[in-house]
């Protein structure tokens, strides 16, 4: 009687025994089945906010018809990495995880905090230290970077302001990054600046807000046949086919000054730190005279315009910019 009740124990142990087992091996199934959905839908997710990038990009940020592609993305402290390819130029930018927030630059708080790397770095310079009667304003670009145009959007509203009082030179990065077209802008704004620059500030404008040459060309009244004859002049001196992609109007410059990127201001010969609104740029311009004119005092529109073509704004005062 006992050896069949130790028996009956034994048999219903190992059906328990069985039954535990395979309850393990569902729930391991289960778990491994909501792993690969969790894992494919964040693949998902990760591939939309990519083409999502993808089109913001090309919509707001570049002249249409400019190759945009992401060449890596990865997830970096709850954002997305991601490394855009812009006509050959690589630029990161990030993403929150939801798609809703774009942001073209990041500062890492933890070496931003090391009092070693603060202590290190140069203090930014907002003031020019040489003053002058009539103060030489350089802006340093590329005509395709959405950075420089952003920045001319700022700062021709005070170059009408002050008119005659400052002389305003545009300037070029001396490479290029944002393939032919931009050797071919680049030539052209040089031209109108040299040949017709008492248009220069009205076609710059339309430029800036339509990224359209020929269409600015006619707005501002330029003579075409005459740009067209300085542009044939120029194209043999700096297409230096040897040193792709340079651009040598102003090299003696950039040597000069250090110019690393689009956009560069430069202020009397100081290099200078300024916010990208019309207010910034006009305060910035104002620290080069010797005695301010009224002209200082003026209100000027605070709000940053937005990188690229177009007349947005956005409340990003970011210091992006193009460069190697």
């Amino acid at each position: 009687m006992e050896q069949s009740n130790k028996e009956n124990l034994k048999e219903r142990m190992l059906k328990n025994k069985n039954s535990v087992f395979v309850f393990v091996f569902l729930l391991l199934l289960a778990a491994s089945y909501v792993y690969s959905f969790q894992k494919n839908a964040g693949k998902e997710n990760e591939a939309a906010i990519k083409e999502q990038t993808k089109k913001f990009v090309e919509q707001n940020l570049v002249q249409p018809g400019t190759e945009v592609e992401i060449d890596e993305s990865k997830k970096e402290g709850g954002l997305y990495k991601l490394t855009l390819s812009v006509s050959g130029q690589k630029i990161e930018t990030y993403v929150t995880e939801d798609g809703k927030k774009f942001f073209p630059q990041a500062i890492d708080l933890d070496k931003a905090a090391d009092p070693q790397t603060a202590s290190s770095a140069p203090a930014p310079v907002t003031e020019a230290a040489v003053k002058k009667d009539v103060p030489e304003v350089d802006l340093f670009v590329m005509s395709y970077c959405p950075y420089g145009v952003q920045a001319e959007k700022g700062i021709l509203p005070v170059v009408e302001k002050l008119g005659s009082k400052i002389k305003f030179n545009l300037r070029f990065v001396d490479y290029i990054l944002h393939g032919k077209q931009e050797f071919d802008e680049n030539l052209n704004q040089s031209c109108i600046q040299k040949e017709e620059p008492a248009k220069l500030n009205a076609y710059l404008t339309c430029f800036a807000k339509e990224g359209d040459a020929e269409k600015c060309a006619t707005t501002a009244k330029i003579n075409k046949s005459k740009i067209s004859t300085c542009i044939s002049q120029s194209v043999e001196k700096f297409d230096d086919k040897s040193k792709t992609p340079s651009f040598g109007v102003d090299s003696k410059l950039n040597d000069k000054y250090g110019v690393q990127g689009s956009p560069t201001l430069v202020i009397n010969g100081t290099l200078l730190d300024s916010g990208r609104d019309s207010a910034s740029y006009l305060k910035a311009i104002c620290s080069g005279f010797s005695d301010q004119p009224e002209e200082c005092a003026a209100s000027l529109p605070s709000e940053t315009p937005t990188p690229g073509f177009g007349d947005g704004k956005t409340a990003n005062a970011n210091a992006a910019s193009c460069g190697q």
